[in-house]
């Protein structure tokens, strides 16, 4: 949970657990090869996974802030379609999967097979 002090920190409890128990070791698993990236983008994407999709959105806004080149707003604008579209607003879904489209089609050939994925994020929308 957020913090009342500071919004941008966040308290988690933490609970002993015995690494023997097979039901959290098929769950620690199962997120390690669910959940790719680094850091704090893949910690707005286990929120996703558990759906938490404010505290996604609101983790992914505040990294699209402190990003530092093209490919990751690209790959935040992504996410954020990815959030909206849990959210069920598809309107924004596509605005974001739009936003990140431009940015990659100005770093990427037109036929790059990793715009798949945005294209077909924006025609399921």
């Amino acid at each position: 949970t957020p913090t009342p002090d500071n919004s941008r920190l966040w308290e988690v409890q933490l609970t002993i657990t015995d690494e023997s128990d097979p039901q959290l070791a098929g769950l620690t698993d199962y997120i390690k090869e669910e959940i790719d990236g680094e850091g704090w983008g893949r910690m707005g994407q286990l929120m996703l996974q558990v759906g938490h999709f404010d505290q996604a959105e609101e983790l992914y806004n505040e990294l699209l802030k402190g990003a530092s080149d093209d490919s990751d707003r690209a790959h935040i604008y992504h996410e954020l379609g990815r959030v909206k579209w849990q959210q069920g607003q598809y309107e924004k879904e596509i605005e974001f999967y739009e936003k990140s489209l431009e940015i990659y089609r100005k770093t990427l050939p037109e036929d790059d097979a990793s715009l798949a994925p945005t294209y077909s994020n924006i025609g399921l929308a």
